[in-house]
């Protein structure tokens, strides 16, 4: 076998096998010096064939962790998995170019940075997929990154880069130098030992309470979820919590989209409904509760009137959300969700693609096809005027996303989401374990709803403290302390990203301007 090909699977097979959720992050350190080695390595006129070999790598690794999004929707499998892996080789193939025009230290400050300006367009741009985010790779780690208060997972990413140049650096030449590997054993002792000095002092600043009430329905979603009445699923929730409410009982949360009748609700006249004032109507038997869930709500146009993200059905035009409300207020508080997931939720560019493709995304129950999305991150207040941000699914992904509820006065977090699409796969054990991540760079409580599970409650060191296992059906009282704190990471977001992006966006404009060497 080719060397380098050899070097280019072996990568892939580090890098997997570093990933959450049954991986060890420790091979991390070390997944990229084989593929180092293929980019210095590599002969410069073999182009082809090295970005060959570094598309084959991130295939393999892309295919090895996200294989589960099948289960939801073979397009959208194979459209993240391919583009995500074009995408990396190019960054990949700009550092050959770099490492060419200008040095050998030139090219790994510009991998560095341009592989976490690669991340950051993942958060941004209408094809955003950031699971691969390095600093993603260390969830079921927490005790390795209580520092991500103060950088955010892009801190991690970096961590991950500066270890593996280093581990790169102590075995490209011939014989293996000991100084060099020593310094990737420091770089990799020093950020865990400040990150375990973090967690002894690291102590809640609020002493004040709430009791919430989290629901798990298990309900299959190509099975059951489609076939029964809101008012049906309202009676099943309140069965389904009964036991669990007491007098003093502040919020019940139910999961994603747990209310989702034909093309779901009409927004404009939703407090007026049966379905809302059947609920309105068990919680007045209760107390002071509130139930916060997600829906389906949709919105009506004619033509004149239509936005770009309609859905045409005969002569009208259908805005669908995937959305949350608060009961118990007026007006009603209602969040629409504003991550979607490509593929699945949306479809880029509609109205170039769909034209070309037609309907490649999912029919979520035979109603759906793309959805739209809210302007704002709205808060949540409860009667106990504590502040919560409804957080649905996908979004628990994107950390600087989240900073914006926090910015926005949040004071815990309440994730909803449905995973039982991708099935009994890694697929809901990894959004789960990224979740644990927002705890951290926040320092607020989490509770998390899911439909068929992981259900889950997590503390400000992002270890969860309460779950309800997967394919579970059941109910579970947490009491919470809501935090009223502004993290550093949450105050200045992502600025590891940002410098990175100027950094490496002035040495590629540097190599595209000059071809000889200047750096020593």
């Amino acid at each position: 076998m080719n060397s380098n090909l050899f070097k280019s699977i072996l990568s892939a097979v580090l890098l997997t096998f570093a990933w959450p959720i049954n991986g060890f992050s420790i091979l991390i350190f070390v997944a990229f010096v084989p593929l180092l080695q293929v980019l210095y390595n590599q002969p410069t006129k073999k182009s082809k064939q090295t970005t060959a070999f570094f598309f084959l790598s991130f295939f393999l690794w892309n295919l090895g962790v996200s294989w589960w999004i099948w289960n939801a929707s073979p397009f959208g499998m194979w459209f993240a998995v391919i583009v995500n892996s074009w995408l990396m080789t190019i960054v990949f193939m700009a550092t050959r170019m770099v490492i060419r025009r200008l040095s050998h230290r030139a090219g790994l400050l510009f991998l560095t940075t341009f592989w976490m300006s690669f991340e950051l367009l993942h958060l941004h741009w209408d094809f955003s997929w950031p699971w691969f985010q390095l600093g993603n790779v260390f969830s079921e780690t927490t005790s390795w990154i209580q520092w991500y208060e103060y950088t955010g997972v892009f801190g991690g990413s970096l961590w991950v880069w500066i270890v593996n140049i280093l581990c790169f650096q102590a075995v490209r030449r011939t014989s293996f130098e000991l100084r060099k590997f020593a310094f990737c054993v420091v770089a990799i002792a020093i950020p865990i030992s400040i990150s375990l000095l973090i967690y002894s002092n690291h102590k809640p600043q609020n002493n004040s309470t709430i009791e919430v009430v989290i629901a798990q329905p298990n309900i299959d979603p190509y099975e059951e979820k489609f076939t029964a009445s809101d008012l049906e699923q309202s009676k099943s929730l309140f069965e389904l919590i009964a036991h669990k409410l007491t007098p003093t009982t502040d919020l019940i949360l139910a999961p994603e989209t747990y209310f989702t009748e034909g093309f779901g609700s009409y927004l404009p006249s939703f407090m007026s409904s049966p379905l809302y004032q059947t609920i309105q109507n068990e919680i007045d038997q209760i107390g002071t509760v509130q139930l916060m869930t997600g829906i389906q709500f949709y919105e009506v146009y004619t033509e004149p009137d239509k936005t770009t993200t309609s859905n045409q059905y005969g002569d009208q035009w259908v805005d669908f959300y995937n959305s949350a409300f608060l009961s118990g207020t007026n007006p009603l508080q209602v969040y629409h969700k504003s991550k979607l997931v490509v593929g699945v939720e949306t479809l880029p560019y509609k109205q170039i693609i769909e034209p070309l493709l037609g309907n490649v995304m999912i029919d979520l129950g035979g109603t759906v096809r793309s959805r739209a999305t809210g302007a704002e991150r709205s808060i949540f207040q409860l009667h106990s005027e504590t502040k919560v941000a409804p957080i649905i699914c996908y979004e628990s992904v994107y950390g600087s996303f989240i900073s914006g509820f926090v910015r926005n006065g949040a004071e815990f977090l309440a994730v909803m989401t449905n995973d039982a699409w991708w099935g009994k796969t890694p697929g809901h054990r990894q959004l789960l374990s990224y979740t644990k991540l927002r705890a951290i760079e926040t320092r607020l409580p989490i509770v998390r709803s899911a439909n068929s599970g992981i259900s889950a409650v997590i503390d400000t060191y992002g270890e969860v403290t309460q779950q309800i296992p997967y394919l579970e059906r059941g109910a579970m009282s947490s009491t919470i302390t809501p935090q009223k704190r502004i993290t550093f990471y949450v105050l200045y977001g992502d600025y590891i990203a940002r410098l990175s992006l100027f950094i490496s966006s002035l040495l590629l404009l540097l190599a595209i301007a000059r071809k000889k060497l200047i750096f020593r």
